[in-house]
């Protein structure tokens, strides 16, 4: 059963079963074993960025596209949500229909546009298409911070949300294993249904028999096009489903933000922050978007406040105060760029691919000693 519902793409070592149940069982029960608005937003944040970093591995990991302008299609779809209810506002508050329609609009604007720069750019040579993605994904996010009449310019826009989604809606009187049950929670656990729904779409969907073509694309295109497969319409294919998984991801953060601005979807930093999780989580698996995503995203939030535990007047190393400096919290860069350096060196092939290599060793060592 389990096997079918992964589409019988099994994590094939046991570390990395184990790390993947982990991770689930503690965004499972997080609000109620981590209490704390900061634990419970990164933890959502942690669920979009799994489902828009495994968006882009269908491009990178498993189609060979390396393109720069994926958090234009998130982007749209937060400002989709956004741009919904606040039109769609009423005396009552927001209902459901305009973040529906906001989310149906936002990804017909993904499809439209991913369309056109798989038609218009695919057939041109990877550094050229990642180019003219750069430009594509630079020009929109300037059209964002301009149009202030419909985006908000770069104060962005804020919203009402269904009041089913508000920290004031309580459904239960009591709580629930010591938890209030509020809108925020509510919230919490939509996220979490719709990336599962996704990410599980998604494991389907590169284990597909359309999958294995993209994949022997990324191997060699020249191959795969000789031997019939029309190369270009299955990466422009693929380039419009990874476009409208992006969507959904920006509409889940816009909806649990009620905020959506070009800093916080379209920026730069967004897109090398997908890139580096990709990397270090592995390429052409899944499941790396999920390992990646959850180490990146705690180094993120809570290295500094490791940093100046460390550097404090009470830690560790205030017995070297010449050491002393260099945890501070103004130095979490710093690490965290050393930490990526060092999982690169040591995880060429990404955390997720050394685990099935150590894994693989073990499965044809026991056969040996058999």
């Amino acid at each position: 059963m389990l096997s079918r519902l992964l589409s019988h793409d099994l994590p094939r070592s046991r570390p990395l079963a184990w790390a993947l149940g982990l991770v689930l069982a503690l965004l499972v029960i997080e609000p109620f074993v981590f209490p704390g608005a900061k634990a419970l937003n990164v933890a959502a944040k942690m669920l979009v960025f799994v489902l828009l970093v495994s968006s882009y591995d269908l491009l990178l990991g498993y189609t060979g596209i390396v393109s720069f302008a994926h958090t234009m299609f998130f982007g749209i779809g937060a400002y989709g949500v956004a741009i919904g209810c606040t039109w769609g506002a009423g005396e009552d508050g927001v209902g459901l229909s305009p973040v529906l329609a906001g989310v149906a609009v936002a990804l017909l604007l993904s499809a439209l546009l991913s369309l056109l720069i798989g038609l218009f750019s695919l057939r041109v040579r990877a550094i050229f298409f990642a180019m003219i993605t750069l430009a594509v994904a630079a020009a929109f996010q300037t059209l964002a911070s301009q149009w202030s009449g419909l985006t908000g310019g770069e104060d962005g826009l804020s919203f009402k949300a269904p009041a089913w989604l508000s920290p004031s809606f309580e459904p239960f009187d009591e709580p629930v294993f010591g938890l209030v049950i509020d809108g925020k929670v509510v919230a919490y656990y939509l996220v979490l249904a719709v990336v599962a729904a996704s990410f599980l779409a998604l494991l389907r969907i590169v284990n597909s028999p359309f999958g294995r073509v993209l994949q022997a694309i990324r191997e060699n295109d020249f191959r795969a096009e000789a031997i019939g497969y029309r190369t270009v319409v299955y990466r422009t294919l693929s380039n419009v489903i990874s476009a409208a998984f992006a969507t959904v991801a920006g509409a889940l953060l816009a909806l649990w933000l009620r905020y959506t601005g070009p800093d916080t979807t379209l920026s730069f930093e967004v897109m090398l922050d997908a890139l580096l999780i990709v990397v270090i989580g592995g390429m052409g698996t899944m499941y790396g978007a999920v390992i990646g995503t959850v180490l990146f995203l705690f180094a993120q939030n809570y290295l500094q406040d490791g940093l100046r535990w460390l550097g404090g007047e009470q830690g560790p190393m205030s017995a070297l105060p010449w050491l002393q400096p260099l945890f501070s919290p103004d130095r979490w860069l710093l690490w965290l760029g050393l930490g990526f350096v060092l999982c690169v060196y040591h995880f060429p092939s990404g955390v997720v691919g050394r685990l099935r290599a150590g894994g693989r060793t073990t499965e044809s060592t026991r056969g040996e000693t058999t």
